[in-house]
C-alpha cells in the first residue's frame, strides 16, 4: 500500500532543457528547500565516452537541472510560467570517479542554501550511485525577473 504518494509533473513541465540537453528523468522529491531527481546514464548520448559512461563532470549540470526543477516546481505552486535562469559558477565540486557506469541511476539532490531577492541564489548539490554519495558541488545561480533583456544587456 501507498502512503501518501506524491506525483510530480513530467520534467518536460518543468525545465526549459528540450531533447538531447534533458538530462534528468524525474523528479522523486520536492519541498520548500530541497528537490531529489533522478536520472540515467545512456550509453549513446552526445556525453558518453567510448564505454558508454558519462564524465562526471557532467553531474555539475544534473545539479543545475535539479536546481531548474526546484524552481519549476516553485513557480507552477504559484501558477507562473517556467523561464530559464542561469548557473554562474560552481564551488567546491568532487567527484570520487572519472566517470559514471552506462545505465547507472543517478540520484540529484538540491538544497537551497540561500536566496537573495535579487534572484541569486545557492544550492548544496550532491550525485549518489546505489546510496553511496559520488559527487557534490555548491552551485551558484541567477534567475533574472527579465532573461531575456539579461542576455540582451549581458552581450
Amino acid at each position: 500500500m501507498r502512503v501518501n504518494a506524491v506525483s510530480y509533473p513530467p520534467i518536460e513541465a518543468l525545465l526549459p532543457h528540450r531533447g538531447a540537453m534533458l538530462l534528468i528523468d524525474r523528479v522523486v522529491f520536492a519541498d520548500a528547500e530541497r528537490l531529489s531527481a533522478q536520472a540515467r546514464v545512456n550509453s549513446s548520448a552526445w556525453y558518453a565516452d567510448a564505454d558508454g559512461n558519462m564524465p562526471a563532470w557532467i553531474g555539475i549540470e544534473l545539479m543545475a537541472q535539479a536546481i531548474a526543477a526546484f524552481v519549476g516546481i516553485e513557480h507552477r505552486r504559484r501558477g507562473d510560467p517556467i523561464k530559464i535562469g542561469f548557473l554562474l559558477g560552481t564551488r567546491k565540486f568532487s567527484a570520487e570517479t572519472p566517470a559514471y557506469r552506462r545505465d547507472a541511476v543517478l540520484d540529484i539532490t538540491a538544497h537551497l542554501a540561500y536566496r537573495e531577492p535579487s534572484g541569486l541564489g545557492a544550492f548544496d548539490c550532491h550525485i549518489a550511485v546505489d546510496g553511496r554519495r559520488v559527487a557534490e558541488a555548491t552551485i551558484k545561480v541567477y534567475e533574472p525577473d527579465d532573461p531575456e533583456r539579461f542576455l540582451r544587456e549581458s552581450q
